[in-house]
């Protein structure tokens, strides 16, 4: 089983939130919501991949938590273009798994270097990349 790695993520960095962050913190997840108010606290940039948004995104009039991260200034969406869906393709055909909304994550944690993952799926991210930082909710 991985064990999850964690810095301070009150220093400005990147976090980067798959689905299991996202619905921790629309069920009032005091945990999430701290971390969350820290890394805005301390300038982090919050990055979503887009698939995340679709794997948890069901009912816009209920998810007003969900809609105030997505909607925030220090968040950034990030399309899955053309580019990101065959490198998560290739990276899930590597790792023998099928979850490509997982590898996106992995890959824009990749992308914007010293990011953290938050996340309550730690095993399979780093099933596909033992080298990601990993914060478990």
């Amino acid at each position: 089983m991985g064990k999850a790695r964690s810095r301070d993520v009150k220093s400005p960095r990147t976090v980067v939130l798959d689905s299991g962050a996202l619905i921790a913190f629309e069920r009032g997840d005091e945990r999430m919501r701290a971390l969350l108010l820290e890394a805005r606290a301390s300038g982090a940039r919050i990055v979503i991949p887009a698939g995340v948004i679709g794997q948890v995104w069901r009912t816009p009039a209920t998810q007003v938590a969900i809609g105030s991260i997505t909607r925030a200034a220090e968040t950034t969406v990030i399309s899955l273009d053309k580019v990101m869906a065959e490198a998560a393709g290739v990276l899930c055909g590597r790792r023998k798994t099928a979850d490509v909304i997982n590898a996106s994550v992995v890959l824009t944690a990749r992308r914007e270097g010293s990011a953290v993952i938050v996340t309550s799926d730690v095993d399979d991210l780093q099933h596909l990349d033992r080298g990601v930082e990993v914060f478990a909710i």
